[in-house]
């Protein structure tokens, strides 16, 4: 039986944006640390705090995209979920302000501008 089996549908729409604001949570503080992680390398080998900072963000940016790319996945997608959810409810709005009944406008999103 699955976990929200007996969840109502607002219960069902909130759970993907807490998976969603603990895998971006997770993947940044991941990303920062591997970026500290590198910084704190160089210094220990004598690099000036600078450079080492800077080496730091260059090299932990595509280090970071590649080591963690599964949870970059997951966060990708938890986005572009919760970026369709609200295109669909402010084209539900929308139809309510232009009168329509809202059982009649389909929930795709497709009429908001710039999709």
């Amino acid at each position: 039986m699955p976990e929200d089996a007996g969840a109502t549908a607002p219960e069902r729409a909130a759970a993907p944006s807490a998976h969603l604001a603990r895998d971006l949570t997770l993947y940044i503080l991941l990303r920062f640390g591997l970026f500290l992680l590198i910084a704190a390398v160089l210094l220990l080998a004598g690099v000036p705090l600078l450079v080492a900072l800077a080496v730091g963000l260059v090299v932990g940016l595509p280090v970071g995209l590649l080591s963690f790319r599964g949870l970059n996945a997951r966060v990708t997608a938890g986005l572009a979920e919760r970026n369709h959810h609200r295109a669909s409810e402010r084209a539900r709005l929308r139809a309510q302000l232009r009168g329509e009944r809202v059982a009649d406008v389909p929930a795709t999103g497709k009429d908001v501008p710039g999709e």
